[in-house]
C-alpha cells in the first residue's frame, strides 16, 4: 500500500491533507475563545445581562474542551470524514440561528453546539494529520498548529469588525457560514491514510481501556503534566495585559505586547516542528516548557528590557508547547487509538482552561499585585516540566 505514490507517507496529498487541516484549524479556537468580543454586541442585541452571557459562554467552553474530548474518546471508531462533515452540517445550521433565537436558552443552545463542533474538528484534525507522516510528522504538525495560532490572533479583530459593519446576527452568520465551508473541506479530504489502523472497540471496550489506561501512574503524571503545559497561559492570559500596563505601558502598547506572545508563537509553531523531526519531539516539547519557564521567570524583573526578552521566550514556548504535544502523545500511545487519545487529554485541557483564568484573575485582586500571579504561573511551567518528563521517561 504504501508504494502507491498518492496513499504513502510524507506525500503530496500528505501536505494537502494538512494543508486543508490549517486551515480549517483557523476556525478552531478562534472562535471559541473570543468570547470577550461577543459580550458588548451580544449584550446590546438581544438585551441579555453580561452575566447571563458568561454563562453561555462557559457552557461553550465546556463543550469545546470536555465535549469534544469524549466525542474523541467514544468517536474514535466512527470514520473521521463522517463526523467531520456532521461538524460542517451543525455549524452551518446554526450559522442563520441569531435570526430565529434571541432567548438565553436559544442562544445557549447554539453555542453549545458551535463549541462541541469547532472542538470536535480540533480534536480529529490534530489526531489525523500526524498518521499521514512519518519522516516530517513535527514540521506537518507545526503547519496544522500555525493555522491554530493564526485563528487565535485574526479571528478575534475580525468577529470585532463583523459585529460592527454588518451587525450581530448578519456577522455571525457570515462567519459561521465561512467556517462550515471549511470543515466541508476538511471532511472531503482529512481522512485517515488507509494503512493507519483505527480502532473499532466498542463503547464497553472503550471504557475499560480508560479504566486500565488512568490506573498507570504514568498517564496519571502524564495527564498533569499536559494540563499544566496549558494552565500558565491560561494563568498569564488572565492578567498580562493589566501586568504589562501596570509596567509603565499604555493600554494599546500593553495589548500589542501580549499580542506579540501570539505572534511569536506563530513563527515558533514551523520552528519547534523542524526541531522535533531531529531531535525528537520528546526533548523539543521539554526545550519549549524551559522557555516558557525562563520567560514568566523574567516577568519578575520590572525593567522594559527584561519584559522584552519575556514576550520572546514565551512566545516560543507557547508555541512549541502547542504544536509538539500531539506527536508526543503519538509516541507515547498506540497510533490506533489516535483520536481517543488526543481526546482525553483535551479534556485535562480543557479542566484547566476553566479554572485558570478566575485562578489568574483572583490572585491578583486579593493580594493587589502581581507577585503571587506570576508565582503561580512559574510554578505551574516548573511542574508541567517535570510532569511531562517523568510521564514519558520510557518513551
Amino acid at each position: 500500500m504504501r508504494t502507491d505514490p498518492v496513499e504513502r507517507p510524507d506525500s503530496r496529498y500528505s501536505w494537502l491533507v494538512a494543508t486543508v487541516g490549517a486551515v480549517a484549524m483557523v476556525f478552531t479556537f478562534g472562535t471559541p475563545l473570543s468570547y470577550g468580543i461577543f459580550h458588548g454586541p451580544f449584550r446590546d442585541a438581544f438585551g441579555i445581562s453580561s452575566l447571563a452571557l458568561s454563562g453561555v459562554f462557559a457552557i461553550m467552553l465546556f463543550t469545546f474542551f470536555i465535549g469534544s474530548g469524549l466525542v474523541g474518546v467514544f468517536g474514535a471508531r466512527f470514520p473521521a470524514r463522517a463526523v467531520l462533515l456532521v461538524c460542517a452540517i451543525s455549524t452551518g445550521g446554526i450559522a442563520p440561528s441569531l435570526y430565529v433565537t434571541s432567548s438565553i436558552v436559544g442562544l445557549t443552545v447554539v453555542f453549545a453546539v458551535l463549541g462541541l463542533a469547532v472542538g470536535t474538528v480540533f480534536v480529529l484534525v490534530a489526531s489525523i494529520v500526524p498518521r499521514w507522516f512519518e519522516g516530517r510528522r513535527g514540521a506537518a504538525t507545526g503547519l496544522i498548529f500555525v493555522g491554530n495560532g493564526l485563528g487565535l490572533t485574526v479571528l478575534p479583530p475580525v468577529w470585532q469588525f463583523a459585529f460592527t459593519e454588518v451587525g450581530v446576527r448578519r456577522g455571525f452568520l457570515l462567519i459561521m457560514s465561512m467556517t462550515a465551508i471549511t470543515f466541508l473541506l476538511a471532511g472531503v479530504v482529512c481522512r485517515r491514510p488507509r494503512w493507519a489502523e483505527q480502532s473499532t472497540e466498542s463503547v464497553d471496550e472503550l471504557l475499560e481501556w480508560l479504566t486500565r489506561l488512568s490506573g498507570t501512574r504514568t498517564f496519571r503524571i502524564l495527564f498533569v503534566g499536559i494540563a499544566l503545559s496549558f494552565a500558565w497561559y491560561q494563568l498569564l492570559a488572565a492578567y498580562a495585559v493589566d501586568l504589562f500596563a501596570h509596567r509603565g505601558l499604555t493600554p494599546a502598547g500593553a495589548s500589542l505586547a501580549f499580542g506579540l506572545i501570539g505572534g511569536v508563537s506563530i513563527i515558533s509553531r514551523i520552528g519547534s516542528g523542524h526541531l522535533a523531526d531531529i531531535v525528537g519531539s520528546r526533548r523539543a516539547y521539554l526545550a519549549s516548557l524551559v522557555c516558557a519557564a525562563v520567560g514568566i521567570f523574567l516577568l519578575f524583573v520590572p525593567a522594559v528590557p527584561a519584559l522584552a526578552l519575556a514576550i520572546i521566550l514565551i512566545g516560543l514556548g507557547l508555541g512549541g508547547t502547542a504544536t509538539l504535544y500531539i506527536p508526543l502523545l503519538m509516541n507515547v500511545y498506540s497510533p490506533e487509538m489516535d483520536t481517543a487519545i488526543v481526546g482525553v487529554f483535551n479534556i485535562a485541557i480543557g479542566v484547566t482552561a476553566l479554572a485558570m483564568p478566575p485562578l489568574g484573575t483572583a490572585s491578583v485582586a486579593y493580594t493587589d499585585g502581581y507577585f503571587i500571579a506570576i508565582l503561580l504561573t512559574f510554578v505551574a511551567t516548573v511542574v508541567g516540566i517535570w510532569a511531562v518528563a517523568v510521564g514519558t521517561s520510557g518513551q
